[in-house]
Protein backbone atom coordinates (compact mmCIF):
# COMPACT_ATOMS: atom_id res chain seq x y z
CA UNK A 1 0.00 0.00 0.00
CA UNK A 2 1.00 3.84 -0.59
CA UNK A 3 3.42 3.12 -3.65
CA UNK A 4 3.58 5.32 -6.49
CA UNK A 5 2.37 3.01 -8.71
CA UNK A 6 -1.10 1.28 -7.57
CA UNK A 7 -0.87 -1.80 -10.19
CA UNK A 8 0.56 -5.23 -9.17
CA UNK A 9 1.32 -8.16 -10.85
CA UNK A 10 1.21 -11.66 -9.09
CA UNK A 11 2.46 -14.55 -11.27
CA UNK A 12 0.83 -17.89 -10.04
CA UNK A 13 3.00 -21.11 -10.88
CA UNK A 14 1.00 -24.32 -10.12
CA UNK A 15 -0.12 -27.39 -11.38
CA UNK A 16 -3.05 -26.57 -14.17
CA UNK A 17 -3.00 -23.30 -13.05
CA UNK A 18 -4.85 -22.23 -16.44
CA UNK A 19 -7.94 -24.29 -15.72
CA UNK A 20 -9.26 -21.98 -12.51
CA UNK A 21 -10.64 -18.86 -12.67
CA UNK A 22 -9.45 -15.85 -10.02
CA UNK A 23 -11.29 -13.99 -7.63
CA UNK A 24 -10.23 -11.34 -4.79
CA UNK A 25 -12.32 -9.98 -1.79
CA UNK A 26 -10.19 -7.01 -0.34
CA UNK A 27 -11.46 -3.94 -0.04
CA UNK A 28 -9.45 -0.89 -2.24
CA UNK A 29 -7.97 -3.96 -4.20
CA UNK A 30 -9.52 -4.82 -7.77
CA UNK A 31 -8.96 -7.65 -10.15
CA UNK A 32 -8.16 -5.96 -13.40
CA UNK A 33 -7.40 -8.97 -15.46
CA UNK A 34 -6.11 -12.39 -15.55
CA UNK A 35 -3.72 -13.37 -18.08
CA UNK A 36 -3.23 -17.05 -19.89
CA UNK A 37 0.12 -17.76 -21.24
CA UNK A 38 1.28 -20.64 -23.34
CA UNK A 39 2.12 -22.69 -20.25
CA UNK A 40 -0.95 -23.92 -18.07
CA UNK A 41 1.53 -24.16 -15.43
CA UNK A 42 1.34 -20.20 -15.08
CA UNK A 43 -1.46 -17.09 -14.53
CA UNK A 44 -1.02 -13.41 -14.35
CA UNK A 45 -2.77 -11.97 -12.05
CA UNK A 46 -2.89 -7.99 -12.45
CA UNK A 47 -4.64 -5.79 -9.17
CA UNK A 48 -4.71 -1.90 -8.42
CA UNK A 49 -4.35 -1.49 -4.82
CA UNK A 50 -6.29 1.97 -4.71
CA UNK A 51 -4.33 4.88 -2.52
CA UNK A 52 -6.43 4.45 0.99
CA UNK A 53 -6.02 0.54 0.91
CA UNK A 54 -5.39 -0.67 4.54
CA UNK A 55 -2.59 -3.29 4.77
CA UNK A 56 -3.65 -6.52 5.54
CA UNK A 57 -4.14 -10.62 4.38
CA UNK A 58 -6.54 -11.45 1.61
CA UNK A 59 -6.68 -14.88 -0.73
CA UNK A 60 -6.62 -15.41 -4.16
CA UNK A 61 -9.25 -17.75 -4.59
CA UNK A 62 -8.92 -20.11 -7.52
CA UNK A 63 -12.04 -22.06 -8.58
CA UNK A 64 -11.66 -24.73 -11.04
CA UNK A 65 -13.69 -24.29 -14.42
CA UNK A 66 -12.78 -27.74 -16.02
CA UNK A 67 -14.29 -31.35 -14.68
CA UNK A 68 -10.53 -32.60 -14.63
CA UNK A 69 -11.30 -34.36 -10.91
CA UNK A 70 -7.56 -34.66 -10.69
CA UNK A 71 -7.22 -30.82 -9.61
CA UNK A 72 -8.27 -29.51 -6.21
CA UNK A 73 -12.45 -27.56 -7.22
CA UNK A 74 -10.73 -24.45 -4.84
CA UNK A 75 -7.29 -23.52 -4.05
CA UNK A 76 -6.72 -19.97 -1.42
CA UNK A 77 -3.48 -19.01 -2.26
CA UNK A 78 -2.91 -16.07 0.69
CA UNK A 79 -1.56 -12.70 0.03
CA UNK A 80 -0.33 -10.15 2.49
CA UNK A 81 -0.61 -6.66 1.53
CA UNK A 82 2.27 -4.51 3.75
CA UNK A 83 2.47 -0.35 3.72
CA UNK A 84 5.33 0.86 1.94
CA UNK A 85 7.71 0.19 5.01
CA UNK A 86 11.19 2.05 3.42
CA UNK A 87 10.35 6.04 3.16
CA UNK A 88 12.93 8.18 1.00
CA UNK A 89 15.11 9.09 3.54
CA UNK A 90 16.28 5.82 3.96
CA UNK A 91 16.71 4.99 0.54
CA UNK A 92 19.75 7.71 0.02
CA UNK A 93 21.57 6.72 -3.07
CA UNK A 94 25.01 7.62 -3.49
CA UNK A 95 27.17 10.73 -4.25
CA UNK A 96 30.48 11.72 -4.48
CA UNK A 97 30.87 12.06 -0.33
CA UNK A 98 31.05 8.08 -0.60
CA UNK A 99 33.43 5.83 -0.96
CA UNK A 100 32.47 2.48 -1.74
CA UNK A 101 34.00 -1.07 -0.44
CA UNK A 102 33.51 -3.58 -3.02
CA UNK A 103 33.74 -6.90 -1.20
CA UNK A 104 32.72 -10.63 -2.61
CA UNK A 105 31.10 -12.36 0.41
CA UNK A 106 31.72 -15.78 -0.11
CA UNK A 107 35.13 -14.86 -0.13
CA UNK A 108 35.03 -12.24 3.04
CA UNK A 109 34.22 -13.70 6.28
CA UNK A 110 32.55 -17.05 7.49
CA UNK A 111 30.57 -15.45 10.15
CA UNK A 112 28.38 -18.35 10.41
CA UNK A 113 29.78 -21.77 10.31
CA UNK A 114 26.31 -23.44 10.48
CA UNK A 115 25.46 -22.61 7.33
CA UNK A 116 28.33 -23.30 5.25
CA UNK A 117 25.96 -26.87 4.31
CA UNK A 118 22.12 -26.72 2.79
CA UNK A 119 20.62 -29.67 2.48
CA UNK A 120 18.59 -29.88 -0.81
CA UNK A 121 21.07 -27.79 -2.54
CA UNK A 122 23.16 -28.80 -5.48
CA UNK A 123 26.63 -28.06 -3.81
CA UNK A 124 26.98 -28.98 -0.56
CA UNK A 125 29.51 -27.89 2.16
CA UNK A 126 33.00 -25.61 2.16
CA UNK A 127 35.92 -26.61 0.29
CA UNK A 128 38.77 -23.77 0.41
CA UNK A 129 41.16 -25.71 -1.73
CA UNK A 130 38.87 -25.22 -4.51
CA UNK A 131 39.14 -22.38 -6.38
CA UNK A 132 35.12 -22.38 -8.15
CA UNK A 133 33.56 -24.53 -4.67
CA UNK A 134 32.58 -21.82 -1.74
CA UNK A 135 34.55 -21.34 0.95
CA UNK A 136 31.42 -20.13 3.42
CA UNK A 137 31.86 -16.34 3.21
CA UNK A 138 28.08 -14.94 4.61
CA UNK A 139 26.41 -12.09 5.06
CA UNK A 140 27.24 -12.68 8.79
CA UNK A 141 31.25 -12.33 8.11
CA UNK A 142 30.70 -8.77 6.82
CA UNK A 143 28.42 -7.19 9.78
CA UNK A 144 31.09 -8.81 12.35
CA UNK A 145 33.78 -7.15 10.29
CA UNK A 146 32.22 -3.28 9.92
CA UNK A 147 34.60 -2.32 12.47
CA UNK A 148 37.47 -2.94 9.88
CA UNK A 149 35.22 -1.15 6.98
CA UNK A 150 34.88 1.93 9.13
CA UNK A 151 38.86 1.57 9.33
CA UNK A 152 39.47 2.40 6.26
CA UNK A 153 36.96 5.43 6.09
CA UNK A 154 34.39 3.58 3.87
CA UNK A 155 30.91 5.22 3.67
CA UNK A 156 29.53 2.52 1.29
CA UNK A 157 29.77 -1.36 0.88
CA UNK A 158 28.62 -3.13 -2.59
CA UNK A 159 28.38 -7.11 -1.60
CA UNK A 160 28.50 -9.20 -4.91
CA UNK A 161 24.97 -10.71 -5.53
CA UNK A 162 24.01 -12.88 -2.49
CA UNK A 163 20.63 -13.68 -4.24
CA UNK A 164 19.73 -17.68 -4.17
CA UNK A 165 22.29 -19.10 -6.80
CA UNK A 166 21.49 -22.74 -6.04
CA UNK A 167 23.97 -24.13 -9.30
CA UNK A 168 25.63 -27.40 -9.75
CA UNK A 169 29.27 -25.47 -10.25
CA UNK A 170 30.26 -21.99 -9.50
CA UNK A 171 27.93 -21.13 -7.19
CA UNK A 172 30.00 -18.96 -4.83
CA UNK A 173 30.28 -15.99 -7.56
CA UNK A 174 26.01 -15.12 -7.55
CA UNK A 175 25.56 -14.14 -10.81
CA UNK A 176 23.61 -17.03 -11.54
CA UNK A 177 20.33 -16.33 -9.57
CA UNK A 178 18.12 -18.90 -9.18
CA UNK A 179 15.29 -17.29 -6.71
CA UNK A 180 14.99 -13.50 -6.82
CA UNK A 181 12.99 -13.35 -3.51
CA UNK A 182 15.54 -15.50 -1.41
CA UNK A 183 18.63 -14.85 -0.09
CA UNK A 184 21.00 -17.63 -0.50
CA UNK A 185 20.75 -19.55 2.56
CA UNK A 186 24.53 -20.27 2.18
CA UNK A 187 24.65 -16.60 2.95
CA UNK A 188 21.96 -16.03 5.31
CA UNK A 189 17.94 -15.36 5.50
CA UNK A 190 16.24 -12.33 4.01
CA UNK A 191 15.62 -11.26 7.42
CA UNK A 192 19.58 -11.33 7.82
CA UNK A 193 20.08 -9.06 5.18
CA UNK A 194 17.71 -6.42 6.55
CA UNK A 195 19.39 -6.66 9.60
CA UNK A 196 22.67 -6.06 7.82
CA UNK A 197 21.09 -2.72 6.01
CA UNK A 198 20.51 -1.51 9.41
CA UNK A 199 23.75 -2.10 10.74
CA UNK A 200 25.30 -0.15 8.28
CA UNK A 201 22.66 2.63 8.34
CA UNK A 202 23.37 2.75 12.11
CA UNK A 203 27.10 3.58 11.29
CA UNK A 204 26.41 5.42 8.61
CA UNK A 205 27.63 3.47 5.85
CA UNK A 206 25.23 2.94 2.92
CA UNK A 207 24.60 -0.71 1.25
CA UNK A 208 24.24 -1.31 -2.30
CA UNK A 209 22.84 -4.56 -3.82
CA UNK A 210 24.31 -5.98 -7.24
CA UNK A 211 21.32 -7.45 -9.77
CA UNK A 212 21.47 -8.90 -12.48
CA UNK A 213 18.50 -8.58 -15.42
CA UNK A 214 20.27 -10.10 -18.44
CA UNK A 215 20.81 -13.66 -17.52
CA UNK A 216 19.70 -16.33 -14.62
CA UNK A 217 20.67 -19.72 -13.59
CA UNK A 218 19.37 -22.22 -15.44
CA UNK A 219 18.27 -23.97 -12.61
CA UNK A 220 15.48 -21.20 -11.60
CA UNK A 221 12.28 -22.41 -11.11
CA UNK A 222 10.72 -20.35 -14.06
CA UNK A 223 13.90 -21.88 -16.45
CA UNK A 224 12.95 -25.20 -15.46
CA UNK A 225 9.16 -24.83 -16.17
CA UNK A 226 8.93 -21.55 -18.88
CA UNK A 227 5.91 -19.93 -18.73
CA UNK A 228 6.27 -18.82 -21.96
CA UNK A 229 8.40 -19.99 -25.14
CA UNK A 230 9.93 -16.53 -24.92
CA UNK A 231 10.48 -15.51 -21.67
CA UNK A 232 14.53 -16.25 -22.25
CA UNK A 233 15.86 -15.78 -26.16
CA UNK A 234 15.61 -18.82 -27.87
CA UNK A 235 18.74 -20.34 -30.28
CA UNK A 236 18.89 -23.32 -32.41
CA UNK A 237 22.60 -23.75 -30.51
CA UNK A 238 24.67 -22.28 -27.70
CA UNK A 239 25.23 -18.55 -29.51
CA UNK A 240 27.09 -15.87 -26.99
CA UNK A 241 26.98 -12.15 -27.73
CA UNK A 242 29.23 -10.44 -29.75
CA UNK A 243 30.72 -8.19 -26.76
CA UNK A 244 30.11 -5.05 -28.84
CA UNK A 245 28.23 -2.13 -27.67
CA UNK A 246 28.45 -0.91 -30.94
CA UNK A 247 25.88 -2.75 -32.60
CA UNK A 248 23.23 -0.44 -31.16
CA UNK A 249 25.25 2.82 -30.54
CA UNK A 250 26.72 2.60 -34.48
CA UNK A 251 24.09 4.78 -36.88
CA UNK A 252 25.67 2.19 -39.82
CA UNK A 253 24.95 -1.19 -37.93
CA UNK A 254 22.58 -4.20 -38.99
CA UNK A 255 20.15 -5.48 -37.17
CA UNK A 256 21.83 -9.32 -36.75
CA UNK A 257 24.65 -7.67 -35.02
CA UNK A 258 22.57 -6.12 -32.81
CA UNK A 259 20.22 -9.16 -31.87
CA UNK A 260 23.27 -11.02 -31.31
CA UNK A 261 24.62 -8.29 -28.87
CA UNK A 262 21.37 -8.25 -26.71
CA UNK A 263 20.37 -11.94 -26.97
CA UNK A 264 23.38 -14.07 -27.02
CA UNK A 265 23.50 -16.05 -24.33
CA UNK A 266 26.88 -15.79 -21.86
CA UNK A 267 27.06 -19.30 -20.89
CA UNK A 268 25.01 -22.56 -21.29
CA UNK A 269 23.85 -22.15 -17.63
CA UNK A 270 22.87 -18.74 -18.19
CA UNK A 271 19.81 -17.91 -19.92
CA UNK A 272 19.79 -15.04 -21.26
CA UNK A 273 15.86 -13.04 -20.45
CA UNK A 274 14.00 -11.43 -22.83
CA UNK A 275 12.99 -8.21 -21.34
CA UNK A 276 11.12 -7.33 -23.92
CA UNK A 277 8.19 -9.92 -22.59
CA UNK A 278 5.94 -7.36 -20.71
CA UNK A 279 5.24 -10.03 -18.07
CA UNK A 280 8.89 -10.84 -17.49
CA UNK A 281 10.05 -6.79 -17.34
CA UNK A 282 6.65 -6.52 -14.75
CA UNK A 283 8.40 -9.32 -12.58
CA UNK A 284 12.15 -7.81 -12.82
CA UNK A 285 10.93 -4.45 -11.93
CA UNK A 286 8.20 -5.26 -9.07
CA UNK A 287 11.26 -7.51 -7.92
CA UNK A 288 13.64 -4.74 -7.76
CA UNK A 289 11.19 -2.36 -5.85
CA UNK A 290 10.04 -4.99 -3.44
CA UNK A 291 13.75 -5.29 -2.33
CA UNK A 292 14.31 -1.39 -1.97
CA UNK A 293 10.61 -1.39 0.60
CA UNK A 294 11.77 -4.62 2.53
CA UNK A 295 15.07 -3.68 3.17
CA UNK A 296 16.24 -0.24 2.43
CA UNK A 297 19.21 -0.65 1.30
CA UNK A 298 20.41 2.21 -1.17
CA UNK A 299 21.60 1.70 -4.39
CA UNK A 300 21.89 -1.19 -7.20
CA UNK A 301 24.76 -2.00 -8.92
CA UNK A 302 23.25 -3.31 -12.61
CA UNK A 303 25.82 -6.37 -13.78
CA UNK A 304 26.12 -6.77 -17.44
CA UNK A 305 24.07 -3.26 -18.20
CA UNK A 306 24.51 -3.15 -21.86
CA UNK A 307 23.71 -6.85 -22.39
CA UNK A 308 19.53 -6.54 -21.81
CA UNK A 309 17.17 -4.55 -23.61
CA UNK A 310 17.56 -0.78 -23.41
CA UNK A 311 13.80 0.10 -23.23
CA UNK A 312 13.20 -2.08 -20.58
CA UNK A 313 16.35 -0.35 -18.47
CA UNK A 314 15.09 2.93 -19.20
CA UNK A 315 11.83 1.35 -17.86
CA UNK A 316 13.02 -0.38 -14.92
CA UNK A 317 15.14 2.72 -13.56
CA UNK A 318 12.14 5.25 -13.89
CA UNK A 319 9.53 2.97 -12.28
CA UNK A 320 12.49 2.61 -9.53
CA UNK A 321 12.83 6.04 -9.43
CA UNK A 322 9.54 7.21 -9.05
CA UNK A 323 8.93 5.03 -5.45
CA UNK A 324 12.44 6.00 -4.52
CA UNK A 325 13.39 9.27 -5.72
CA UNK A 326 17.03 9.57 -4.24
CA UNK A 327 17.62 5.55 -4.93
CA UNK A 328 20.63 5.39 -7.46
CA UNK A 329 21.41 2.83 -9.97
CA UNK A 330 24.49 2.83 -11.84
CA UNK A 331 25.70 0.41 -14.73
CA UNK A 332 28.53 -2.06 -15.62
CA UNK A 333 29.42 -1.10 -19.06
CA UNK A 334 32.39 -2.23 -19.79
CA UNK A 335 32.91 -0.28 -22.90
CA UNK A 336 35.58 0.59 -25.26
CA UNK A 337 35.77 4.99 -25.65
CA UNK A 338 34.28 7.77 -23.66
CA UNK A 339 31.65 8.21 -25.98
CA UNK A 340 30.40 5.06 -26.26
CA UNK A 341 30.06 5.25 -22.02
CA UNK A 342 28.52 8.93 -22.45
CA UNK A 343 25.70 7.85 -24.81
CA UNK A 344 24.54 5.42 -22.32
CA UNK A 345 23.67 8.05 -19.63
CA UNK A 346 20.61 9.76 -19.41
CA UNK A 347 20.07 12.82 -20.96
CA UNK A 348 23.14 12.07 -23.44
CA UNK A 349 22.71 14.79 -26.32
CA UNK A 350 23.69 12.06 -28.68
CA UNK A 351 23.78 8.30 -29.48
CA UNK A 352 19.83 8.16 -29.81
CA UNK A 353 19.49 6.25 -26.61
CA UNK A 354 15.97 6.89 -24.54
CA UNK A 355 18.20 5.83 -21.07
CA UNK A 356 17.45 6.82 -17.56
CA UNK A 357 21.14 5.51 -16.28
CA UNK A 358 22.30 7.96 -13.97
CA UNK A 359 25.91 6.15 -13.62
CA UNK A 360 28.38 3.80 -14.89
CA UNK A 361 30.98 2.09 -13.32
CA UNK A 362 34.11 4.44 -15.20
CA UNK A 363 36.02 2.40 -17.24
CA UNK A 364 37.46 4.65 -19.35
CA UNK A 365 39.42 6.64 -16.38
CA UNK A 366 40.30 3.06 -15.50
CA UNK A 367 41.71 2.10 -18.52
CA UNK A 368 43.51 5.88 -18.40
CA UNK A 369 44.76 5.10 -14.45
CA UNK A 370 46.75 2.14 -15.67
CA UNK A 371 48.28 3.72 -18.58
CA UNK A 372 48.78 6.69 -16.72
CA UNK A 373 51.20 5.03 -14.36
CA UNK A 374 52.72 2.11 -16.53
CA UNK A 375 54.29 3.75 -19.36
CA UNK A 376 56.05 6.94 -19.86
CA UNK A 377 54.86 10.40 -20.76
CA UNK A 378 53.98 10.38 -24.83
CA UNK A 379 52.06 12.95 -27.17
CA UNK A 380 48.86 10.72 -26.36
CA UNK A 381 50.20 8.07 -24.21
CA UNK A 382 51.35 7.90 -20.42
CA UNK A 383 49.73 10.34 -18.17
CA UNK A 384 48.16 12.21 -21.55
CA UNK A 385 45.98 9.70 -21.66
CA UNK A 386 44.30 10.23 -18.07
CA UNK A 387 44.66 13.81 -19.21
CA UNK A 388 42.69 13.14 -22.26
CA UNK A 389 40.25 10.92 -20.66
CA UNK A 390 38.75 13.36 -18.28
CA UNK A 391 39.08 16.23 -21.06
CA UNK A 392 36.20 14.27 -22.36
CA UNK A 393 33.97 14.79 -19.61
CA UNK A 394 32.47 17.72 -21.25
CA UNK A 395 30.35 14.48 -22.92
CA UNK A 396 28.38 14.02 -19.64
CA UNK A 397 25.87 15.74 -17.97
CA UNK A 398 27.01 14.69 -14.43
CA UNK A 399 30.13 13.40 -14.89
CA UNK A 400 30.73 13.59 -10.97
CA UNK A 401 28.19 10.50 -10.79
CA UNK A 402 30.29 8.29 -12.58
CA UNK A 403 31.85 5.30 -10.77
CA UNK A 404 35.42 5.42 -10.33
CA UNK A 405 37.56 2.76 -9.54
CA UNK A 406 41.01 0.86 -9.68
CA UNK A 407 39.96 -3.00 -9.96
CA UNK A 408 37.07 -4.94 -9.61
CA UNK A 409 36.04 -8.84 -9.14
CA UNK A 410 36.39 -9.50 -13.03
CA UNK A 411 39.99 -7.69 -13.04
CA UNK A 412 43.35 -8.13 -12.05
CA UNK A 413 44.18 -6.70 -9.03
CA UNK A 414 45.58 -3.51 -9.33
CA UNK A 415 48.55 -4.16 -7.84
CA UNK A 416 49.51 -6.54 -10.02
CA UNK A 417 48.81 -4.63 -12.95
CA UNK A 418 51.74 -1.91 -11.32
CA UNK A 419 54.39 -4.93 -10.88
CA UNK A 420 53.58 -4.81 -6.86
CA UNK A 421 55.27 -1.88 -6.75
CA UNK A 422 53.94 -0.10 -3.60
CA UNK A 423 54.51 3.97 -4.50
CA UNK A 424 52.29 3.26 -7.56
CA UNK A 425 49.62 2.10 -5.62
CA UNK A 426 49.58 4.80 -3.93
CA UNK A 427 49.47 7.12 -6.56
CA UNK A 428 46.48 5.57 -7.72
CA UNK A 429 44.45 5.23 -4.48
CA UNK A 430 45.68 9.55 -4.24
CA UNK A 431 44.04 10.19 -7.70
CA UNK A 432 40.97 7.67 -6.91
CA UNK A 433 40.28 9.57 -3.59
CA UNK A 434 40.96 13.06 -5.05
CA UNK A 435 39.24 12.98 -8.45
CA UNK A 436 35.49 13.71 -9.49
CA UNK A 437 32.94 10.54 -9.16
CA UNK A 438 32.08 8.08 -6.38
CA UNK A 439 35.14 6.33 -5.82
CA UNK A 440 35.31 2.28 -5.21
CA UNK A 441 37.75 0.41 -3.83
CA UNK A 442 37.90 -3.35 -4.45
CA UNK A 443 38.36 -5.56 -0.62
CA UNK A 444 41.77 -6.68 -0.29
CA UNK A 445 43.91 -3.59 -2.43
CA UNK A 446 44.61 -2.26 0.66
CA UNK A 447 46.10 -4.87 1.98
CA UNK A 448 48.60 -5.63 -1.19
CA UNK A 449 46.93 -8.72 -2.34
CA UNK A 450 48.15 -9.76 -6.03
CA UNK A 451 46.25 -11.98 -8.56
CA UNK A 452 45.87 -12.02 -12.31
CA UNK A 453 42.42 -12.70 -13.80
CA UNK A 454 43.54 -15.35 -15.97
CA UNK A 455 41.09 -16.87 -14.45
CA UNK A 456 39.20 -14.78 -12.66
CA UNK A 457 39.09 -16.90 -9.49
CA UNK A 458 42.64 -15.76 -8.67
CA UNK A 459 41.83 -12.28 -8.04
CA UNK A 460 39.25 -13.88 -5.76
CA UNK A 461 40.92 -14.80 -2.77
CA UNK A 462 39.56 -15.34 1.28
CA UNK A 463 40.13 -11.91 2.87
CA UNK A 464 43.19 -13.42 5.62
CA UNK A 465 41.45 -13.90 9.14
CA UNK A 466 37.98 -14.67 7.94
CA UNK A 467 38.27 -17.86 9.27
CA UNK A 468 38.81 -19.23 12.19
CA UNK A 469 41.47 -21.90 10.93
CA UNK A 470 43.45 -18.57 9.68
CA UNK A 471 46.92 -18.48 10.80
CA UNK A 472 46.88 -14.34 10.62
CA UNK A 473 43.86 -11.83 10.82
CA UNK A 474 44.14 -9.14 8.66
CA UNK A 475 41.39 -7.26 10.36
CA UNK A 476 43.06 -6.70 13.15
CA UNK A 477 46.58 -4.56 13.08
CA UNK A 478 48.13 -7.16 15.12
CA UNK A 479 48.25 -9.82 12.33
CA UNK A 480 49.25 -7.52 9.37
CA UNK A 481 52.65 -6.41 8.12
CA UNK A 482 54.56 -3.07 8.34
CA UNK A 483 53.30 -2.66 4.55
CA UNK A 484 49.98 -3.33 4.79
CA UNK A 485 49.63 -1.70 8.02
CA UNK A 486 50.98 1.78 5.90
CA UNK A 487 48.95 1.05 3.67
CA UNK A 488 45.71 0.44 5.11
CA UNK A 489 46.73 4.00 6.91
CA UNK A 490 46.89 5.97 3.86
CA UNK A 491 44.15 4.74 2.45
CA UNK A 492 42.27 5.92 6.24
CA UNK A 493 43.59 8.94 5.73
CA UNK A 494 43.03 9.90 2.38
CA UNK A 495 39.09 8.33 2.35
CA UNK A 496 38.51 10.46 5.84
CA UNK A 497 39.53 13.41 4.49
CA UNK A 498 37.82 13.29 1.47
CA UNK A 499 34.71 12.42 3.59
CA UNK A 500 35.04 15.68 5.00
CA UNK A 501 36.25 17.97 2.59
CA UNK A 502 33.18 18.94 -0.21
CA UNK A 503 36.02 20.27 -2.49
CA UNK A 504 36.98 16.99 -3.42
CA UNK A 505 33.25 15.75 -3.26
CA UNK A 506 31.55 18.39 -5.53
CA UNK A 507 34.23 21.10 -6.04
CA UNK A 508 35.10 22.47 -9.51
CA UNK A 509 38.08 20.69 -11.56
CA UNK A 510 41.15 22.52 -12.78
CA UNK A 511 43.67 20.55 -14.71
CA UNK A 512 46.78 21.21 -16.07
CA UNK A 513 48.34 19.77 -19.30
CA UNK A 514 51.51 16.75 -17.86
CA UNK A 515 55.20 17.95 -18.12
CA UNK A 516 57.39 15.62 -17.76
CA UNK A 517 55.33 12.90 -16.66
CA UNK A 518 54.14 15.50 -13.90
CA UNK A 519 50.59 15.91 -13.82
CA UNK A 520 48.88 18.74 -11.38
CA UNK A 521 44.99 19.25 -11.35
CA UNK A 522 43.12 21.10 -8.58
CA UNK A 523 39.70 20.00 -7.11
CA UNK A 524 38.04 23.39 -5.20
CA UNK A 525 35.21 25.05 -3.89
CA UNK A 526 34.57 28.38 -1.92
CA UNK A 527 36.07 26.37 1.23
CA UNK A 528 39.01 25.20 0.03
CA UNK A 529 41.43 24.51 -2.82
CA UNK A 530 43.26 21.13 -2.77
CA UNK A 531 46.26 20.57 -5.16
CA UNK A 532 47.05 16.96 -6.51
CA UNK A 533 50.69 16.68 -8.12
CA UNK A 534 51.35 13.19 -9.82
CA UNK A 535 54.68 11.89 -10.33
CA UNK A 536 54.23 9.38 -12.87
CA UNK A 537 57.52 8.99 -14.02
CA UNK A 538 61.00 6.72 -12.06
CA UNK A 539 62.69 9.87 -12.02
CA UNK A 540 62.57 12.34 -9.44
CA UNK A 541 61.08 15.12 -9.97
CA UNK A 542 61.66 19.25 -9.37
CA UNK A 543 58.22 21.14 -9.84
CA UNK A 544 58.26 25.04 -10.29
CA UNK A 545 55.04 25.96 -9.23
CA UNK A 546 55.16 29.34 -10.74
CA UNK A 547 53.39 27.98 -13.84
CA UNK A 548 50.04 27.00 -11.49
CA UNK A 549 49.89 30.74 -10.29
CA UNK A 550 46.56 30.76 -11.70
CA UNK A 551 45.16 28.57 -9.13
CA UNK A 552 47.48 29.16 -6.10
CA UNK A 553 47.42 33.17 -6.27
CA UNK A 554 45.96 34.40 -3.07
CA UNK A 555 47.58 30.85 -1.11
CA UNK A 556 50.96 31.05 1.01
CA UNK A 557 51.62 27.44 1.41
CA UNK A 558 50.04 23.86 1.12
CA UNK A 559 49.92 20.72 4.02
CA UNK A 560 50.63 17.66 2.84
CA UNK A 561 47.21 15.52 3.68
CA UNK A 562 49.49 12.51 4.68
CA UNK A 563 52.42 13.55 6.61
CA UNK A 564 51.33 16.99 8.04
CA UNK A 565 54.51 18.57 6.41
CA UNK A 566 54.25 21.76 4.91
CA UNK A 567 55.57 23.29 1.67
CA UNK A 568 55.86 27.32 0.14
CA UNK A 569 54.26 27.23 -3.29
CA UNK A 570 57.50 27.58 -5.14
CA UNK A 571 59.06 24.30 -5.65
CA UNK A 572 58.33 20.77 -5.10
CA UNK A 573 60.48 17.96 -4.45
CA UNK A 574 58.51 14.76 -6.00
CA UNK A 575 60.08 11.64 -6.08
CA UNK A 576 59.69 9.01 -8.55
CA UNK A 577 56.11 7.46 -8.50
CA UNK A 578 54.44 10.00 -6.05
CA UNK A 579 52.06 11.72 -5.62
CA UNK A 580 51.53 14.52 -3.22
CA UNK A 581 47.91 15.27 -2.15
CA UNK A 582 48.17 19.24 -0.34
CA UNK A 583 45.85 21.75 0.92
CA UNK A 584 46.83 25.35 -0.09
CA UNK A 585 46.88 27.76 2.91
CA UNK A 586 46.31 31.75 2.44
Amino acid sequence: TGMHNPQLQIMVHLQRAAEYDVSVAYAGVTLVQVTQVANPNYLFVDLAVAPQTKPGKFDLVLKRRTDNRKLPAVIELPYRLEPKPVSDDVAQGLDGSDVMYLLMPDRFANGDPANDSQPGMFQTGINRDKMYFRHGGDIQGIIKNLDYIEELGMTAIWPNPVLENDQPYESYHGYAITDHYAIDRRFGTNGLYKDFVDSCHRRGLKVVMDVILNHVGDKHYFISDLPEFDWVHQWDTMTRPNYREQAFLNPYANQADKALMLDGWFDAHMPDLNQRNPRLATYLIQNAIWWIACSGHDAYRIDTYIYPDQEFMAQYIAAIRSEYPRFLCFGEAWVQNVPSQAALLKNAPFGGMNSEMESLCDFQNHFAIIEALTKEQEWTGGVMKLYMTLSQDFLYREPERLVTFLDNHDLTRFYSTLGENPDKLRSAIAWLLTTRGIPQLYYGTELLMSGVNNPDGYVRQDFPGGWPADAVNKFHKSGRTASEQEMITYIGKLSRYRRTNTALQSGKTTMFIPENGVFVYFRHDRLKTVMVVMNTSARGQSVLLARFKEMTAGFKSATDIISGRNHDLTTLQLPAHTTFVLELKP
